[in-house]
């Protein structure tokens, strides 16, 4: 009840505004706080939010209404007794926190003279000797908070530095289960841990680049990432467009990594993106070996890889079988690509390898289940910028996303060589002989087809009564044109090819192959005029040929179909001269 009480009565206390610097004889107090010069971060003593017994030192945004601390320094060593705490400048441990009782709580443990420690606009509390080298840094020493413009250092000499751990709750600051550092087996992937289990596994790094994406896509809010790799040190950094935009990137106590915006409107924060997504399969090994989380969906969800068939369909953690297993020697596999892909866990890297020994190196093991493939450094900075990746064991942990954008090149059983050959000597000459003899028939009925129905034609016309010697005898050489070539020829008696119409049908304009244009009277299906009219007219027509009268040039019977083809008379007909009929 007295600490309670000791705590409101702190709160209530307004804090002494300082300046950002704690130099030597001029500690602070849990009354006061130091500001960078900017207003952005400050730098003082807080208690939870659920008022427990503990006081510590932080960093936190300044000036947003919600305290939200992104540093501190004693989170496993609270103060209990607040009223002497001091953060002080000494010249044999550099920075120390301390107690009433003498007791040192935190410290950098750096031997200097006439130092100084600065709170920057950046977030970042550095011990500064007076030529203004920096010689200790809290970036360096994160919790669980990346900043913009952070140079977070993930490894040493290929030796895992750099980790962010969660707080143990929402309101306890003190180390929690879940933690986020480069994988010690390869610095070539980040993992989040639940205490040394993976938790969420990072993609493979596929270069030493910078990327960057709009965050949410209908904003100006771009977000760059970059991994510098210098040779010895490899480093994570990102900015933001708009530096005014208050940003963090965070692991929180549940074990999600989430990049947040400050939103003025809402007095919030906003949440960009995080990993694992909310109720996806992105938590390691969800999927079970051989199956991966496929985000091009509406919804994210396990799948098997190629050439694999769920083991339990109703147990998505139970994983994938091979439909047909692997048979070791020449002719027994072949390798199919599966693009973007998050490649699996449990991979060995081969260096100093081009991709085609890459894939040599698998193909030629019978244990190998699947490569990868990546140059790390275009520029040729790096000693072995290649960086490939093989698998003997299970694939586990895989995604795609199409993000993502790499190749995994699996291993598949063939089908047995001698089988193969067999079917397809006895498949392909058959399919070839029945093409063959299809081009052939359909040739031969086609040809048939058009003379005989020239012959039907000229039949229907001289087998009516008196048609032949009307017509001059059987030997008459009468012309007859195909219904396809009149069909061609009025561009399918089209409306805009019509010359005029009768009461027998209507007559278009036509252009027959070799440019003779003609004039296509086209007889009504129900005009009343039948075949013994159109018999009368061609042989009336027949007989009467003269220079001033219109000549039959061919007509044509086509089932149901009655028409003559007249020359064409590009000045109108006698009527239109005389009763000036359009």
């Amino acid at each position: 009840m007295v600490y309670f009480l000791m705590f409101l009565l702190l709160l209530s206390i307004p804090l002494c505004k300082t300046d950002d610097q704690l130099t030597l004889g001029k500690p602070i107090f849990p009354s006061e706080m130091l500001i960078s010069k900017g207003g952005i971060f400050a730098l003082g003593f807080f208690p939870p939010a659920n008022f427990s017994n503990s006081l510590y030192v932080g960093v936190w945004f300044h000036n947003i209404p919600q305290r939200t601390v992104v540093w501190v320094a004693n989170r496993d060593n609270p103060i209990t007794t607040p009223s002497s705490a001091t953060l002080a400048i000494t010249n044999s441990s550099g920075m120390v926190l301390s107690d009433s009782q003498g007791h040192i709580l935190w410290t950098t443990k750096i031997s200097v003279t006439g130092a100084s420690a600065v709170l920057l606009d950046t977030g970042n509390f550095v011990l500064r000797l007076p030529n203004g080298t920096d010689i200790w840094q809290s970036f360096d020493h994160p919790t669980d908070t990346i900043l913009a413009g952070m140079m977070f250092l993930m490894s040493y000499k290929s030796e895992i530095i750099g980790r962010l751990t969660a707080w143990r709750s929402h309101d306890d600051p003190s180390t929690g289960d879940f933690s986020f550092s480069l994988d010690p087996s390869s610095d070539l992937q980040g993992m989040t841990w639940n205490g040394t289990k993976p938790y969420c596994r990072n993609g493979v790094r596929t270069s030493v680049t910078v990327s960057g994406a709009q965050y949410p896509s209908n904003s100006s809010l771009f977000m760059y990432q970059t991994l510098i790799d210098s040779g010895n040190k490899l480093y994570y950094s990102y900015t933001v467009s708009d530096s005014s935009i208050y940003t963090r990137l965070t692991l929180d106590s549940t074990g999600t990594m989430m990049f947040l915006s400050w939103d003025n409107s809402s007095s919030s924060w906003m949440l960009i993106f995080q990993r694992p997504a909310a109720g996806s399969c992105e938590v390691y090994g969800s999927c079970g070996p051989f199956g991966y989380c496929d985000f091009t969906g509406a919804v994210p969800a396990c799948r098997c890889l190629d050439g694999f068939e769920p083991v339990d369909p109703s147990i998505s953690q139970s994983g994938c079988r091979r439909k047909e297993e692997l048979r070791c020697g020449e002719g027994g596999h072949r390798f199919v690509s599966l693009p973007d892909m998050k490649v699996p866990d449990k991979f060995l890297q081969i260096r100093n390898r081009s991709f085609d020994q890459c894939a040599a190196e698998c193909s030629s093991n019978c244990s190998c289940k699947a490569y990868a493939y990546a140059n790390l450094s275009s520029g040729g900075t790096m000693a072995d910028p290649s960086r490939c990746l093989v698998w003997t064991g299970e694939l586990v942990d895989s995604e795609k996303k199409a993000s993502l954008g790499e190749n995994l090149y699996l291993r598949l059983a063939e089908p047995p060589v001698g089988k193969k050959n067999r079917l397809l000597k006895i498949v392909v000459p058959i399919t070839v002989c029945m093409l063959l003899l299809t081009c052939i028939v359909l040739t031969w009925i086609c040809k048939h087809r058009g003379k005989q129905n020239k012959e039907i034609q000229k039949r229907l016309m001289l087998e009516y009564p008196g048609t032949s010697n009307e017509l001059g005898g059987e030997n008459v050489k009468f012309p007859f044109i195909s219904f396809g070539d009149i069909v061609a020829a009025t561009d399918n008696f089209c409306e805009s090819n019509l010359l005029g119409r009768g009461g027998f049908g209507k007559v278009y304009k036509g252009i027959l192959e070799g440019g003779t244009e003609v004039a296509v009277k086209r007889l009504n299906e129900g005009s009343g005029q039948g075949i013994e009219e159109f018999r009368n007219e061609v042989v009336l027509i027949a007989k009467l040929q003269h220079r001033n009268l219109v000549r039959l040039l061919g007509c044509c019977i086509h089932e149901d179909e009655k028409l003559l083809i007249y020359e064409y008379l590009p000045n109108k007909s006698l009527d239109a001269f005389l009763f000036g009929v359009l």
